[in-house]
């Protein structure tokens, strides 16, 4: 999945000193991608739009 440039992002609870944090970025297709934030340059994981909604589903209900 291509990711659209430039909109990588991490959660508002990342402090700034560069702690471990993941990144999230919106793919072209409407899915996810997630990298580390330490090491963006060892590349990203991606998800179809089906399966991230369902993950952020099961993270807003408490079920993850």
């Amino acid at each position: 999945m291509r990711v659209i440039e430039q909109t990588w992002r991490k959660s508002s609870y990342s402090n700034s000193k560069g702690g471990n944090c993941v990144e999230v970025a919106d793919t072209v297709s409407g899915g996810a991608a997630i990298r580390d934030s330490r090491h963006p340059d060892l590349g990203h994981l991606s998800f179809p739009a089906p399966e991230w909604s369902a993950f952020l589903r099961g993270v807003q209900t408490g079920r993850l």
